[in-house]
């Protein structure tokens, strides 16, 4: 195999709630092994639901992010340790200002494998004493993923210098991923 050839076998699908998908978009695309991600809405009942059907919060659904990766690269374990730690897990429903049910903290599951590692993760934090509150993140199955209308795609890239939203909430995640987690960027993001 080519050293630029990968093994798709190994490419897996890891789903997070983790609140506003632009933030945990920006954030996950810097990391090595990412191969893709999508913003979009996870976990609700109705088929191909819509920004202003999800912003109610009676959909069921939570922005999310759907993310590619290869696992000969970066373990799910690892991308749990970066969605730990650019997020708030022990807000009800909430990250900041976002409020309400679709900006819930939440791993969607895809393999037993992925539940049993979001549990023994959970529970190590929790064990640590690094946060003063309790995680409330939902580790639940994954049933669903609509991505989002194409102007929520990459949305951080593309209106970082337009819009106040990334530079006051967004800038500040990408600082403390680049300070805790250098070593795990994409060289075009250092």
């Amino acid at each position: 195999m080519k050293q630029n050839e990968h093994n798709h076998d190994q490419y897996e699908l890891a789903t997070f709630g983790g609140g506003c998908f632009w933030c945990t978009e920006a954030i996950f695309k810097r990391i090595k092994g990412v191969i893709s991600i999508k913003p979009g809405y996870a976990g609700g009942v109705i088929v191909n639901p819509t920004y202003n059907q999800v912003s109610t919060g009676k959909t069921g659904y939570v922005e999310s992010i759907q993310i590619k990766f290869d696992s000969q690269i970066i373990s799910f374990a690892h991308l749990l340790d970066i969605f730990w730690a650019t997020h708030d897990p022990t807000t009800l429903n909430r990250q900041g200002a976002d409020i309400g049910t679709q900006y819930a903290s939440v791993i969607f599951y895809h393999t037993q494998e992925q539940k049993e590692s979001a549990e023994k993760s959970k529970s190590d934090l929790e064990e640590s004493g690094k946060l003063k509150d309790k995680i409330v993140t939902r580790i639940i199955p994954f049933k669903n993923f609509y991505p989002a209308e194409s102007y929520h795609q990459n949305y951080y890239e593309n209106f970082k210098n337009t819009n106040a939203y990334c530079s006051l909430v967004i800038d500040p995640k990408i600082d403390k991923l680049i300070k805790q987690f250098n070593d795990d960027l994409k060289e075009e993001y250092k």
